[in-house]
């Protein structure tokens, strides 16, 4: 399994509130600022889809709780 490759994240769009802490946070770069609005009228958080970590670190910077879920992925063994 590829290093760059443990784990996997998973954003609540319609809580995120577009302050953008953890796409400045995350080590990999794999988060971005979404294009489309959610219901709060904020642009989201996005994952790209491959290449977290699984460090964690925009779970632990998002000031809103329950927005982000990182799932580390079990080694092969």
């Amino acid at each position: 399994m590829a290093t760059s490759d443990r784990g996997d994240v998973v954003i609540a769009s319609h809580l995120c509130k577009g302050c953008l802490l953890c796409v400045a946070s995350c080590p990999a770069k794999v988060l971005s600022q979404g294009e489309a609005l959610n219901r709060q009228g904020y642009r989201a958080a996005v994952y790209t889809g491959a290449g977290c970590r699984g460090c964690g670190v925009c779970f632990y910077v998002c000031p809103e709780p329950g927005v982000i879920t990182v799932r580390v992925r079990k080694a092969d063994a």
